[in-house]
């Protein structure tokens, strides 16, 4: 009797998983068929960090990384701060002058071209390493990106990614390095490895859970919030970055849902003829993929 028992358990379990699947290979094919909708060159990396599963749609593609890079240089900064080399109060001048990483002739930011133009009011001042880091992530600035990459230098920050993982991202310089665009040398990215990198943040396996706390606690106050957020639920809570330039919209994070449970999204997009139908879809997408594990 305990033997046909265990058997009709173990049955509908298995039905259960199929039907799990055969709906979640449906979630596949109807963003796929979305995406296919909108001009453009398209990603998706989900791991959904309870059961594991996983949706991946081009996710080894290589990607203009734009302003995704900016959680590495926030990971390599925390890194560093643990291993003694400043504190993150440590307070350092705010300067608009860096150097090309071709010849290492000089050049400055763009206030028109930054999103985190308050910034540029703070040049000539000192402000703490934390406050620099914070304003790299929820506003997205620019300046000061390359004043942390001066800090803890982009090779510093690559070499943490291949220690977490992640092999294919490439964190090669500052932002606005034109001689170096020029040259074809850009931050470049994947979604599998942005997916590695939200993961290892969420489950406290960066540098230490302490750390994670606080770059999730960032990462939390996130001012755009266009795509993976806008068409999700209130009570669902995003921690991420994201990340746009000409014909690039990006997004990726941590989504915590009500009941506790959680997955990492990764969104990217590339070749846009219409930036606005670029991130209206991949909000779209966002909201199918909460639909499909809520």
């Amino acid at each position: 009797m305990k033997k046909l028992i265990f058997t009709l358990i173990f049955s509908v379990m298995l039905l259960d998983i199929s039907a799990q699947k055969q709906n979640f290979d449906a979630t596949k094919t109807a963003i796929e068929a979305k995406l296919k909708a909108v001009d453009g060159v398209f990603a998706v990396a989900f791991k959904d960090l309870q059961t594991g599963k996983t949706l991946f749609i081009n996710e080894k593609e290589n990607f203009h990384a734009a302003s995704t890079m900016k959680t590495p240089v926030m990971i390599e900064v925390f890194k560093q701060a643990k291993a003694g080399k400043f504190k993150l109060t440590d307070s350092i001048l705010v300067k608009n002058e860096f150097k090309s990483i071709v010849d290492g002739s000089p050049y400055s930011m763009d206030i028109a071209d930054d999103s985190g133009d308050g910034m540029y009011k703070q040049i000539g001042k000192k402000m703490t390493i934390y406050d620099l880091t914070y304003q790299m992530i929820i506003v997205s600035s620019n300046l000061a990106t390359n004043i942390l990459i001066d800090l803890v230098d982009a090779k510093n920050a690559n070499q943490s990614m291949r220690a977490l993982g992640a092999k294919d991202i490439q964190v090669l310089r500052g932002v606005e390095d034109q001689k170096a665009f020029d040259k074809g040398l850009s931050n470049t990215t994947t979604a599998y490895d942005l997916m590695l990198i939200f993961e290892k943040i969420a489950e406290n396996k960066v540098i230490d859970k302490k750390s994670c706390e606080e770059m999730r606690k960032i990462l939390f106050d996130q001012k755009f919030n266009e795509i993976i957020p806008e068409k999700l639920p209130k009570t669902v809570k995003v921690a991420h970055k994201t990340g746009s330039i000409t014909g690039v919209q990006h997004d990726s994070g941590i989504v915590y849902l009500p009941d506790g449970r959680k997955y990492v999204l990764v969104l990217l997009s590339k070749k846009l003829k219409n930036a606005d139908a670029g991130v209206k879809v991949l909000a779209e997408v966002s909201e199918m993929i909460y639909e499909s594990v809520k």
